[in-house]
């Protein structure tokens, strides 16, 4: 890893391909089998673009799925790179608590160079059922009171700093260090896909700024869109994940590509 300008850079120079999936939530060793046995992945960066599933468990549990899997991951020399999403807790993204050889939890506006290519990480969105899961949480809490872990790392089914963020000052020092190729990001600008709301009114009847929430979510990343383009980025790819669909276009010449739970899409 190199940091340049408060920017987090990872390397993966052995790299003979990139493939982006969509939303894990939790399953990691599906992927790993997915990729390293189903498919026989070698010599691949996999980036998981959000929604893998951090925090939902102590901290020890994804340590353990990394002493599982290393010796196969080692063997078809693959790493992972987990990107944050709304389903996963900020803390694990913070470029130390969860960083190992062959698997990766970055920070929001990280950097990854792989194949020739650029790519810019930028994690976060709005949980639709935010108040039911908080709401769930407070009993859980009483019903075992004085047994829950506290800390950053703790267990919980939401955190309120989910919401993507618009950085101008790492977007200003991309400009001066990096050509971009690629995007992955957990939501996507608004004129992309999905643009249906349907059902979103049913959580939005006990949540009053909800709606308001998920139009600015998408707003952000149009602001983030909108001064990449301005910087002539030679952007080629945008991959997300988050709606649970799997859809593609053509838009100014980048291919949006939305990708479903656990679809794999190689940039090329």
């Amino acid at each position: 890893m190199i940091v340049n300008c408060d920017i987090n850079e990872y390397n993966f120079p052995e790299a003979k391909s990139i493939v982006v999936s969509g939303d894990i939530h939790g399953d990691f060793n599906m992927l790993i089998n997915k990729v390293c046995v189903q498919y026989q992945m070698q010599d691949t960066l996999i980036i998981v673009a959000g929604d893998c599933g951090f925090g939902f468990e102590s901290k020890g549990y994804y340590d353990n799925i990394v002493k599982r899997n290393t010796k196969r991951m080692n063997e078809a020399n693959n790493w992972i790179v987990f990107v944050r999403g709304n389903h996963d807790n900020p803390a694990y993204f913070d470029g130390k608590s969860f960083m190992h050889k062959r698997f990766m939890a970055v920070p929001d506006y990280s950097i990854l160079k792989a194949c020739d290519k650029t790519i810019l990480c930028i994690g976060g969105a709005i949980s639709i059922d935010r108040k039911y899961r908080m709401n769930a949480w407070e009993e859980y809490i009483k019903k075992h009171r004085g047994h829950t872990d506290d800390g950053a790392l703790a267990k919980n089914v939401y955190w309120t700093d989910e919401a993507p963020m618009l950085n101008m000052d790492k977007l200003r020092q991309i400009k001066d260090t990096y050509k971009l190729n690629a995007v992955v990001s957990h939501t996507a600008p608004s004129f992309c896909e999905l643009q249906n709301k349907n059902g979103l009114c049913c959580y939005a009847y006990n949540d009053e700024n909800l709606i308001y929430d998920v139009n600015n979510e998408r707003l952000v990343m149009d602001e983030i869109h909108n001064i990449l383009k301005g910087q002539n980025h030679p952007i080629t790819h945008w991959c997300y994940g988050h709606f649970h669909q799997s859809f593609h276009a053509s838009i100014d010449g980048i291919l949006f590509k939305m990708l479903d739970i656990m679809e794999l899409y190689q940039i090329r």
